[in-house]
């Protein structure tokens, strides 16, 4: 069993592994948590007559979630895929189409990308508090914020239910 002092010699070093990553990757504050920075916004763009107007064909960026974070609950008005590249396995949350919980695990032991539908309900916390997921996150039509909606607690309750209070209230900023 590690002592306190491996504790913090381990959190110490992570807290480094991740000021390291967002300092050589540029990564900003995202609002739904964690860090993140556009790596590519397709030139060609496409009319996307459900989202009122056009949309580069596709976007990605780059995704890092310590492990004393979480992703909050929100949705995409498009499919959104995330690609494990390193740190620890991290969890996704989803509710589906029946307003069901589904969880998938990403990352080194699992798989190793995950497709999200357009207008689902999604979460992510990593799998080890004491170390960080990084990701790549490809949005296709093209992300834009004006498509990006963060979840409220008690906007999901009303749709989910009491049967999901423990992890909405886990993974909302309330």
């Amino acid at each position: 069993m590690p002592n306190n002092k491996t504790q913090t010699q381990t959190q110490t070093q992570t807290q480094t592994q991740i000021q390291e990553i967002v300092q050589r990757l540029e990564l900003l504050p995202h609002p739904e948590g964690g860090f993140y920075r556009e790596v590519y916004r397709a030139p060609l763009m496409i009319d996307v007559p459900t989202l009122n107007g056009t949309r580069p064909a596709y976007t990605s960026i780059y995704f890092l979630l310590p492990g004393n974070s979480f992703s909050a609950w929100h949705k995409v008005a498009s499919d959104e895929s995330w690609f494990f590249h390193s740190g620890c396995s991290l969890t996704i949350y989803m509710m589906n189409a029946l307003g069901r919980l589904e969880e998938h695990i990403l990352g080194p032991d699992a798989s190793f990308q995950k497709m999200i539908p357009a207008n689902t309900w999604f979460a992510a916390r990593t799998n080890q508090p004491d170390s960080y997921s990084l990701v790549s996150c490809a949005v296709a039509p093209g992300f834009e914020f004006s498509d990006f909606e963060l979840g409220r607690r008690q906007q999901l309750l009303d749709l989910f239910g009491e049967e999901y209070k423990a992890i909405i209230a886990d993974l909302t900023r309330e």
